[in-house]
Protein backbone atom coordinates (compact mmCIF):
# COMPACT_ATOMS: atom_id res chain seq x y z
CA UNK A 1 0.00 0.00 0.00
CA UNK A 2 1.32 3.46 -0.92
CA UNK A 3 2.07 5.89 1.92
CA UNK A 4 -0.33 8.42 0.40
CA UNK A 5 -3.14 5.87 0.76
CA UNK A 6 -2.72 5.77 4.56
CA UNK A 7 -4.83 8.36 6.35
CA UNK A 8 -3.99 7.20 9.89
CA UNK A 9 -0.93 5.32 11.11
CA UNK A 10 -0.70 4.48 14.81
CA UNK A 11 2.74 3.23 15.87
CA UNK A 12 3.64 2.10 19.38
CA UNK A 13 0.90 4.04 21.19
CA UNK A 14 1.22 3.87 24.97
CA UNK A 15 -1.30 5.63 27.22
CA UNK A 16 -1.10 5.60 31.00
CA UNK A 17 -3.37 6.86 33.78
CA UNK A 18 -2.19 8.16 37.13
CA UNK A 19 1.10 9.63 38.23
CA UNK A 20 4.37 8.34 39.56
CA UNK A 21 4.36 4.96 41.25
CA UNK A 22 0.60 4.47 40.82
CA UNK A 23 0.60 5.07 37.05
CA UNK A 24 -0.78 2.18 35.00
CA UNK A 25 -0.69 1.55 31.25
CA UNK A 26 -4.15 1.37 29.64
CA UNK A 27 -2.63 0.97 26.15
CA UNK A 28 0.58 -0.94 25.48
CA UNK A 29 2.39 -0.55 22.15
CA UNK A 30 -0.81 -0.23 20.05
CA UNK A 31 -0.16 -0.13 16.30
CA UNK A 32 -2.49 -0.20 13.28
CA UNK A 33 -3.10 1.59 9.98
CA UNK A 34 -6.24 2.89 8.28
CA UNK A 35 -6.35 3.39 4.51
CA UNK A 36 -8.11 6.30 2.86
CA UNK A 37 -11.76 5.62 2.05
CA UNK A 38 -11.87 2.39 4.06
CA UNK A 39 -13.44 1.34 7.36
CA UNK A 40 -11.27 -0.16 10.08
CA UNK A 41 -13.14 -1.85 12.92
CA UNK A 42 -11.46 -1.75 16.32
CA UNK A 43 -13.00 -4.63 18.27
CA UNK A 44 -12.73 -6.30 21.67
CA UNK A 45 -14.46 -6.72 25.00
CA UNK A 46 -15.13 -3.86 27.40
CA UNK A 47 -11.85 -2.87 29.00
CA UNK A 48 -9.72 -3.82 25.99
CA UNK A 49 -8.70 -0.21 25.28
CA UNK A 50 -10.84 0.67 22.26
CA UNK A 51 -12.37 3.88 23.63
CA UNK A 52 -9.08 5.02 25.21
CA UNK A 53 -7.52 4.72 21.75
CA UNK A 54 -10.22 6.94 20.24
CA UNK A 55 -9.87 9.54 23.01
CA UNK A 56 -6.11 9.65 22.49
CA UNK A 57 -6.63 10.24 18.76
CA UNK A 58 -9.07 13.09 19.49
CA UNK A 59 -6.99 14.68 22.25
CA UNK A 60 -9.82 14.06 24.73
CA UNK A 61 -8.05 12.01 27.38
CA UNK A 62 -8.95 13.08 30.95
CA UNK A 63 -6.31 14.99 32.94
CA UNK A 64 -5.14 11.75 34.57
CA UNK A 65 -4.38 10.20 31.16
CA UNK A 66 -1.24 10.82 29.13
CA UNK A 67 0.21 9.63 25.83
CA UNK A 68 3.57 8.30 27.04
CA UNK A 69 4.93 7.06 23.71
CA UNK A 70 4.01 6.50 20.10
CA UNK A 71 3.39 8.29 16.83
CA UNK A 72 -0.13 9.03 15.59
CA UNK A 73 0.34 10.17 11.99
CA UNK A 74 -2.81 11.67 10.44
CA UNK A 75 -2.82 12.70 6.78
CA UNK A 76 -5.48 15.32 6.01
CA UNK A 77 -7.24 15.98 2.73
CA UNK A 78 -4.49 18.48 1.85
CA UNK A 79 -1.86 15.75 2.17
CA UNK A 80 -0.25 17.33 5.24
CA UNK A 81 0.83 14.81 7.90
CA UNK A 82 0.24 15.71 11.57
CA UNK A 83 1.52 13.73 14.56
CA UNK A 84 -1.49 13.84 16.88
CA UNK A 85 0.69 12.79 19.81
CA UNK A 86 2.49 16.15 19.57
CA UNK A 87 -0.55 18.43 19.26
CA UNK A 88 -1.56 20.83 22.03
CA UNK A 89 -5.13 21.84 22.90
CA UNK A 90 -5.26 24.62 20.30
CA UNK A 91 -3.98 22.26 17.60
CA UNK A 92 -6.67 19.70 18.38
CA UNK A 93 -9.43 22.32 18.40
CA UNK A 94 -8.38 23.38 14.92
CA UNK A 95 -8.25 19.78 13.68
CA UNK A 96 -11.51 18.50 15.19
CA UNK A 97 -14.34 18.95 12.71
CA UNK A 98 -12.72 19.43 9.30
CA UNK A 99 -9.93 16.90 9.96
CA UNK A 100 -11.17 14.31 12.44
CA UNK A 101 -14.62 14.04 13.94
CA UNK A 102 -16.23 11.63 16.39
CA UNK A 103 -19.64 10.10 17.07
CA UNK A 104 -20.21 8.94 20.63
CA UNK A 105 -22.29 5.92 21.62
CA UNK A 106 -24.91 7.64 23.79
CA UNK A 107 -26.34 10.74 22.10
CA UNK A 108 -28.50 11.77 25.06
CA UNK A 109 -25.42 12.31 27.21
CA UNK A 110 -23.47 13.95 24.36
CA UNK A 111 -26.14 16.45 23.27
CA UNK A 112 -26.79 19.50 25.45
CA UNK A 113 -30.46 19.43 26.55
CA UNK A 114 -30.55 23.24 26.84
CA UNK A 115 -29.81 24.00 23.18
CA UNK A 116 -31.64 23.12 19.98
CA UNK A 117 -30.09 20.57 17.65
CA UNK A 118 -29.65 23.32 15.07
CA UNK A 119 -27.58 25.41 17.48
CA UNK A 120 -25.40 22.43 18.40
CA UNK A 121 -24.69 21.36 14.81
CA UNK A 122 -24.23 24.98 13.74
CA UNK A 123 -21.61 25.58 16.42
CA UNK A 124 -19.12 23.52 14.39
CA UNK A 125 -19.68 25.79 11.39
CA UNK A 126 -19.32 28.88 13.56
CA UNK A 127 -15.97 27.67 14.90
CA UNK A 128 -14.44 26.44 11.65
CA UNK A 129 -16.12 28.26 8.76
CA UNK A 130 -17.33 31.54 10.35
CA UNK A 131 -20.61 31.56 8.45
CA UNK A 132 -23.42 34.01 9.07
CA UNK A 133 -26.50 32.92 11.00
CA UNK A 134 -28.58 32.46 7.84
CA UNK A 135 -25.81 30.52 6.08
CA UNK A 136 -25.33 28.26 9.10
CA UNK A 137 -29.05 27.54 9.29
CA UNK A 138 -29.16 26.62 5.59
CA UNK A 139 -26.16 24.30 5.94
CA UNK A 140 -27.59 22.63 9.06
CA UNK A 141 -30.91 21.97 7.30
CA UNK A 142 -29.02 20.45 4.37
CA UNK A 143 -27.10 18.25 6.81
CA UNK A 144 -30.26 17.10 8.57
CA UNK A 145 -31.75 16.21 5.20
CA UNK A 146 -28.56 14.34 4.31
CA UNK A 147 -28.92 12.12 7.40
CA UNK A 148 -32.57 11.56 6.47
CA UNK A 149 -34.32 13.41 9.30
CA UNK A 150 -37.86 14.16 8.06
CA UNK A 151 -39.10 17.74 8.23
CA UNK A 152 -35.57 19.07 8.67
CA UNK A 153 -36.65 22.72 8.37
CA UNK A 154 -38.82 22.28 11.48
CA UNK A 155 -36.69 19.75 13.35
CA UNK A 156 -33.77 22.17 13.36
CA UNK A 157 -35.45 24.02 16.24
CA UNK A 158 -36.18 20.87 18.26
CA UNK A 159 -34.47 20.00 21.53
CA UNK A 160 -32.80 16.60 22.04
CA UNK A 161 -35.55 15.28 24.32
CA UNK A 162 -38.11 15.85 21.56
CA UNK A 163 -36.42 13.29 19.30
CA UNK A 164 -36.33 9.49 19.38
CA UNK A 165 -33.10 7.60 20.05
CA UNK A 166 -32.58 6.89 16.37
CA UNK A 167 -33.16 10.54 15.44
CA UNK A 168 -30.74 11.72 18.12
CA UNK A 169 -28.09 9.40 16.73
CA UNK A 170 -28.70 10.87 13.27
CA UNK A 171 -28.19 14.31 14.79
CA UNK A 172 -24.84 13.12 16.21
CA UNK A 173 -23.86 11.88 12.75
CA UNK A 174 -24.87 15.23 11.22
CA UNK A 175 -22.80 17.03 13.84
CA UNK A 176 -19.81 14.83 13.10
CA UNK A 177 -20.04 15.28 9.32
CA UNK A 178 -21.08 18.91 8.96
CA UNK A 179 -17.48 20.03 8.32
CA UNK A 180 -16.79 17.11 5.95
CA UNK A 181 -14.00 15.42 7.96
CA UNK A 182 -11.41 13.19 6.33
CA UNK A 183 -11.69 10.71 9.23
CA UNK A 184 -14.75 9.81 11.28
CA UNK A 185 -14.35 7.93 14.57
CA UNK A 186 -17.57 6.12 15.54
CA UNK A 187 -17.48 4.80 19.11
CA UNK A 188 -20.17 2.08 19.31
CA UNK A 189 -22.74 4.37 17.62
CA UNK A 190 -25.53 1.77 17.52
CA UNK A 191 -25.17 0.07 20.92
CA UNK A 192 -28.24 1.68 22.53
CA UNK A 193 -30.50 1.25 19.48
CA UNK A 194 -32.90 -1.55 18.59
CA UNK A 195 -32.02 -3.86 15.71
CA UNK A 196 -34.16 -2.11 13.08
CA UNK A 197 -32.80 1.36 13.86
CA UNK A 198 -29.28 -0.04 14.09
CA UNK A 199 -29.54 -1.38 10.54
CA UNK A 200 -30.79 2.01 9.31
CA UNK A 201 -27.90 3.85 10.98
CA UNK A 202 -25.30 1.45 9.55
CA UNK A 203 -26.80 1.79 6.06
CA UNK A 204 -26.73 5.56 6.44
CA UNK A 205 -23.09 5.60 7.51
CA UNK A 206 -22.03 3.42 4.56
CA UNK A 207 -23.84 5.70 2.11
CA UNK A 208 -22.42 8.89 3.62
CA UNK A 209 -18.92 7.43 3.62
CA UNK A 210 -19.19 6.77 -0.11
CA UNK A 211 -20.75 10.16 -0.87
CA UNK A 212 -18.28 12.19 1.23
CA UNK A 213 -15.17 10.10 0.54
CA UNK A 214 -14.13 9.71 4.17
CA UNK A 215 -12.44 7.00 6.21
CA UNK A 216 -14.08 5.48 9.31
CA UNK A 217 -12.57 4.08 12.49
CA UNK A 218 -15.49 2.01 13.79
CA UNK A 219 -15.25 0.94 17.44
CA UNK A 220 -17.45 -1.96 18.51
CA UNK A 221 -17.64 -5.22 20.47
CA UNK A 222 -20.22 -6.68 18.04
CA UNK A 223 -18.62 -9.02 15.50
CA UNK A 224 -21.86 -9.07 13.52
CA UNK A 225 -21.55 -5.31 12.98
CA UNK A 226 -17.90 -5.82 12.04
CA UNK A 227 -18.88 -8.26 9.29
CA UNK A 228 -21.39 -5.74 7.93
CA UNK A 229 -19.36 -2.51 8.17
CA UNK A 230 -15.61 -3.15 8.07
CA UNK A 231 -13.02 -3.51 5.34
CA UNK A 232 -10.26 -4.22 7.84
CA UNK A 233 -10.23 -5.30 11.50
CA UNK A 234 -7.88 -4.75 14.45
CA UNK A 235 -8.68 -6.91 17.49
CA UNK A 236 -7.70 -5.47 20.88
CA UNK A 237 -7.19 -7.27 24.16
CA UNK A 238 -5.97 -5.84 27.49
CA UNK A 239 -4.67 -2.64 25.90
CA UNK A 240 -2.90 -4.17 22.90
CA UNK A 241 -3.69 -5.21 19.32
CA UNK A 242 -3.54 -9.02 19.09
CA UNK A 243 -4.69 -9.52 15.48
CA UNK A 244 -5.16 -7.39 12.38
CA UNK A 245 -6.33 -8.38 8.89
CA UNK A 246 -8.85 -7.71 6.18
CA UNK A 247 -12.36 -8.55 7.34
CA UNK A 248 -12.78 -11.65 5.15
CA UNK A 249 -9.30 -12.95 6.05
CA UNK A 250 -10.02 -12.47 9.74
CA UNK A 251 -13.31 -14.37 9.64
CA UNK A 252 -12.10 -17.13 7.32
CA UNK A 253 -8.56 -17.61 8.63
CA UNK A 254 -8.45 -16.58 12.30
CA UNK A 255 -4.93 -16.65 13.72
CA UNK A 256 -5.38 -15.67 17.40
CA UNK A 257 -7.25 -17.67 20.09
CA UNK A 258 -8.95 -14.55 21.43
CA UNK A 259 -10.40 -13.65 18.03
CA UNK A 260 -11.60 -17.23 17.64
CA UNK A 261 -13.34 -16.92 21.02
CA UNK A 262 -15.11 -13.76 19.87
CA UNK A 263 -16.26 -15.45 16.67
CA UNK A 264 -17.51 -18.51 18.57
CA UNK A 265 -19.84 -16.30 20.59
CA UNK A 266 -21.71 -14.96 17.54
CA UNK A 267 -25.29 -16.25 17.06
CA UNK A 268 -25.54 -17.83 13.61
CA UNK A 269 -28.52 -18.71 11.47
CA UNK A 270 -29.18 -22.44 11.56
CA UNK A 271 -27.32 -23.04 14.81
CA UNK A 272 -29.19 -25.83 16.59
CA UNK A 273 -29.67 -26.43 20.29
CA UNK A 274 -26.66 -28.70 20.33
CA UNK A 275 -24.53 -25.90 18.83
CA UNK A 276 -24.67 -23.52 21.75
CA UNK A 277 -22.73 -20.28 21.95
CA UNK A 278 -19.29 -20.82 23.45
CA UNK A 279 -18.36 -18.07 25.92
CA UNK A 280 -14.77 -17.10 26.65
CA UNK A 281 -14.04 -18.13 30.26
CA UNK A 282 -12.88 -15.49 32.73
CA UNK A 283 -12.61 -11.77 32.05
CA UNK A 284 -10.18 -9.16 30.75
CA UNK A 285 -7.40 -8.77 33.35
CA UNK A 286 -6.95 -5.53 35.28
CA UNK A 287 -4.14 -3.33 33.90
CA UNK A 288 -2.77 -3.39 37.47
CA UNK A 289 -2.36 -7.18 37.35
CA UNK A 290 -1.49 -8.25 33.81
CA UNK A 291 -0.09 -11.79 33.50
CA UNK A 292 3.46 -12.14 32.13
CA UNK A 293 3.83 -12.66 28.41
CA UNK A 294 0.54 -13.09 26.54
CA UNK A 295 -2.22 -11.33 28.47
CA UNK A 296 -4.80 -13.79 27.10
CA UNK A 297 -2.96 -16.90 28.29
CA UNK A 298 -4.99 -17.39 31.55
CA UNK A 299 -8.17 -17.70 29.44
CA UNK A 300 -6.65 -19.52 26.45
CA UNK A 301 -7.29 -23.27 25.94
CA UNK A 302 -4.00 -23.55 24.03
CA UNK A 303 -1.76 -21.82 26.61
CA UNK A 304 1.67 -23.31 27.26
CA UNK A 305 4.64 -22.34 29.41
CA UNK A 306 6.10 -20.52 26.40
CA UNK A 307 3.14 -18.12 26.48
CA UNK A 308 4.60 -16.55 29.64
CA UNK A 309 7.27 -14.91 27.49
CA UNK A 310 6.68 -11.62 25.59
CA UNK A 311 5.05 -12.08 22.20
CA UNK A 312 5.12 -9.57 19.34
CA UNK A 313 2.53 -8.79 16.66
CA UNK A 314 3.98 -10.65 13.66
CA UNK A 315 2.86 -11.26 10.08
CA UNK A 316 1.50 -14.82 9.82
CA UNK A 317 0.24 -14.40 6.24
CA UNK A 318 0.38 -11.51 3.75
CA UNK A 319 -1.35 -8.58 5.46
CA UNK A 320 -2.44 -10.75 8.41
CA UNK A 321 -0.82 -10.00 11.79
CA UNK A 322 -1.20 -11.96 15.01
CA UNK A 323 0.37 -11.82 18.48
CA UNK A 324 0.40 -15.58 19.17
CA UNK A 325 3.38 -17.95 19.36
CA UNK A 326 1.31 -20.63 17.64
CA UNK A 327 0.31 -20.47 13.98
CA UNK A 328 -3.15 -22.03 13.82
CA UNK A 329 -4.80 -20.93 10.55
CA UNK A 330 -8.56 -21.03 10.58
CA UNK A 331 -8.95 -22.52 14.04
CA UNK A 332 -7.17 -21.06 17.04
Amino acid sequence: MQTDDIILSVEGLRVSFGRGRIAVDALRDVSFTLARGRTLALVGESGSGKSVTSLALMGLLPPSGQVRAGRLAFRGRDGKVTDLARLDGAGFRKLRGPGISMIFQEPMSSLNPLFTIGDQIGEMLLLHEHLSGAERRRRVIEMLELVEIPGAAKRIDAYPHELSGGMRQRVMIAMGLVCHPALLIADEPTTALDVTIQAQILDLMRRLQKDLGMSILFITHDMGVVAEMADDVAVMYAGAVVEQAGVMELFDDTRHPYTQGLLSSIPREGRGRADRLVPIPGSVPSPFALPPGCAFSPRCPHARDACRLPVALDEKAPGHLSACIFDMPGAA
